[in-house]
């Protein structure tokens, strides 16, 4: 029972922290889930204060005791994921800390906090009460009755927490990163450095206040609060432009996160100050303190929790590059019939290329190098043909998903899934599938049979195979989707595929950050080696294109560097790549003088077909997750969106295939393939 809780205070009332401790375990609910549980605990502790006003001073006193007495500016300061200390040192601090825990200083209310809240679970019925409900146990605890020389400490820890505050947001505002994206705010106007000004001022009319309490309502009233809030809304204005102008200037996760730090604490403060606000107006801020006293459980319940680290840096790193790749993306988009046979014919190009990059590495493969030497040919050899298909705009079809799940999630408003929305982003989904299919078709229909002109030309003037009967059968077996890890080793590819594409992002994004363009332009040496009309025009392909070729190239290593990793650690790692399996079964043909059986044929069939569906799907899923991830898209609207796409694809399932032969809106906007 509650009352026994009091029952014992009453007898040793030194134990504030102890009987504090004592309240929150007899509201805490039996599961974390059962909020109604709660919700009657701390009703019916407000019905006892109500009608025993010695139990609510007790409570009262006891509270304030703990605010006055126990060092609580750093839990005031105490913001939602405030340590922005390198990905690596925080994700180590926190499993250290998991495994063996903070030493607690019981002079500091931070250190108490921990041991009210005892269960990480506690932030789960804490947030689920409803504010309402929180507000009734302030009122009943009847604050206002405090006598002044309980509440003015309290009141002087306040405005002391909101001075560190309000330094902190100053040098965070003369940060070089954010100078930078705004310069204006080197000047003496800027709203970071105003609101400390302001607030120093008002913090010296409080003090002069305090010394003074008769003149105390109307120096109070010469320094309005307003003042401050104002500065400080005029802070949040210019993050939010300077996030808005990232997408086309750029960010680094340094600026992430400091845009991120900022706006926690600019609004920590404005919660501080309007608790402050209140209290100087001789009223209660329930509504303020409650919302205050949510945060402060949920940062200390989590505080060591890795998978949230884990998921915040995900969301930021997802943020980073999917703007950047959602623009390359659309290029692989087909919206009416021209673009539709285009990039059929950008992919039949990039068909032949691959058909001669599976050639040449069949070759270095006969030399039996050492794993490395091999590992690096091999990179090399797959490297340099991406990016010799990008520089002739040719596409490679497993290359698409990855660049435009970014561009199918950049069309979904995370905060409002209407029908309308989800009608566009099914439609989009509809231009990708068949843009992939057109794309894989082309691709296999040229790389089959240019490796196989290739190995009948070798046998037609040397008289011997391009590959040996044992080889072309070992070839035919490696992408035997039952006896082999064929589909295993394609779901390894999309994981390339998807890393590629992040990279790609990631490199656009560095090149309009950093400026490479206009740094390029700047080198003396350039000017005088290519001449200016020359330079422009290397640099303008370099910022258009600087993440695709870096994309291509990494995406080149990977694949070519997977089967060495493999060897190096004993795994069975190695990759399957539609286009470059559809060159070998060609090989293989030719190689065995095209004596296949049926089921032969039909497993080379199966396996194709597996490899490429693995290829798209892993590469694509894991894009498309990130890419909505950044933009915070939950389970509701997958669920809508899967519901959405089954209906149209039961409706209208040639959408999936072909473009119809008019589309409305390709006499609008269209846009080409690369």
């Amino acid at each position: 029972m509650i009352e026994h809780v009091f029952d014992r205070y009453v007898k040793s009332p030194e134990r504030a922290p102890q009987f504090i401790a004592e309240l929150v375990a007899k509201i805490r609910p039996p599961k974390p889930q059962q909020t109604e549980a709660a919700v009657k605990a701390i009703q019916a502790l407000c019905y006892l204060l109500n009608e025993d006003a010695e139990k609510a001073r007790l409570l009262r006193e006891a509270l304030l005791e703990l605010l006055s007495e126990h060092k609580p500016i750093s839990l005031f300061l105490t913001v939602r994921h405030s340590v922005f200390s390198d990905f690596f040192t925080e994700m180590r601090r926190r499993l250290s800390h998991k495994f063996l825990p903070e030493a607690v200083d019981f002079s500091y209310l931070i250190d108490l906090f921990a041991l009210f809240f005892t269960k990480s679970s506690d932030a789960l019925w804490v947030l689920d009460v409803p504010d309402t409900v929180w507000e009734q146990l302030i009122i009943a605890i009847r604050f206002n009755e405090a006598p002044v020389e309980l509440t003015e400490p309290c009141r002087q820890n306040l405005l002391a927490a909101t001075q560190v505050l309000s330094y902190r947001i100053a040098a965070l505002g003369l940060e070089p990163e954010l100078l930078r994206n705004h310069p204006e705010l080197e000047q003496h106007t800027s709203p970071f450095i105003t609101q400390q000004v302001e607030l120093a001022e008002f913090l010296a009319c409080s003090n002069l206040s305090a010394a003074n309490t008769v003149a105390m309502t109307d120096t109070v009233a010469e320094a309005d609060i307003k003042h401050i809030l104002v500065m400080l809304d005029q802070c949040n204005t210019i993050i939010t432009r300077i996030r808005r102008n990232s997408t086309q200037t750029g960010t680094s996760i340094h600026l992430t996160y400091l845009l991120q730090k900022m706006s926690q604490q600019l609004a920590r403060l404005e919660c501080l100050l309007n608790i402050l606000n209140h209290l100087d107006h001789g009223e209660t801020a329930n509504v303020e303190v409650a919302q205050l006293f949510k945060e402060l459980v949920y940062s200390e319940c989590h505080k060591n929790d890795v998978h949230e680290h884990w998921q915040e840096n995900v969301e930021i790193m997802a943020l980073r590059v999917t703007e950047n790749a959602s623009r390359t993306g659309e290029h692989y988009i087909t919206e009416n019939r021209s673009e539709y046979y285009a990039l059929m014919r950008s992919a039949m190009g990039a068909g032949v290329i691959v058909g001669a990059i599976a050639m040449i590495k069949l070759i270095v493969a006969k030399q039996h190098l050492a794993p490395l030497t091999e590992a690096i040919l091999f990179s090399l050899n797959y490297a340099f043909g991406f990016i010799l298909i990008h520089i002739l705009h040719f596409t490679v079809a497993t290359k698409q998903p990855a660049m435009t799940a970014a561009a199918i999630a950049a069309s979904v408003d995370a905060a409002d899934a209407k029908s309308k929305e989800m009608d566009n982003l099914v439609n989009m989904i509809a231009k990708t599938m068949r843009s992939q299919m057109v794309a894989i078709f082309g691709n296999v229909v040229f790389a089959i049979p240019v490796a196989m002109l290739i190995a009948w030309t070798v046998h037609h003037y040397t008289g011997q195979h391009f590959v040996t009967p044992e080889k072309a059968h070992h070839l035919l077996a490696d992408i035997d989707p039952i006896h082999s890890g064929a589909v295993f080793y394609a779901a390894i590819a999309g994981v390339c595929l998807f890393l590629a594409g992040l990279i790609s992002g990631y490199y656009d994004n560095m090149a309009v950050y950093n400026k490479i363009p206009q740094r390029l332009r700047a080198l003396s040496w350039m000017q005088k080696l290519l001449g200016e009309a020359r330079l422009d025009r290397v640099v303008n392909y370099v910022e258009n294109n600087l993440g695709a070729l870096a994309g291509n190239f990494y995406f080149g290593c990977l694949l070519g560097g997977m089967s060495a990793i493999g060897v190096l650690f004993g795994l069975p790692f190695d990759i399957r790549h539609i286009a470059f399996s559809s060159a070998f079964v060609g090989v293989a043909a030719v190689g065995l003088d095209f004596m296949l059986s049926w089921q032969t044929v039909a497993f080379a069939a199966l396996g194709l077909v597996l490899i490429g569906m693995m290829n798209l799907i892993v590469s694509f899923g894991l894009a498309l997750y990130i890419a909505m991830k950044s933009r915070k898209v939950r389970f509701k609207q997958w669920r809508l969106l899967m519901r959405n796409l089954a209906t149209r694809l039961n409706q209208h399932p040639a959408e999936f295939i072909m473009p119809p032969k008019s589309s409305p809106e390709a006499t609008d906007e269209s846009t080409t393939p690369h």
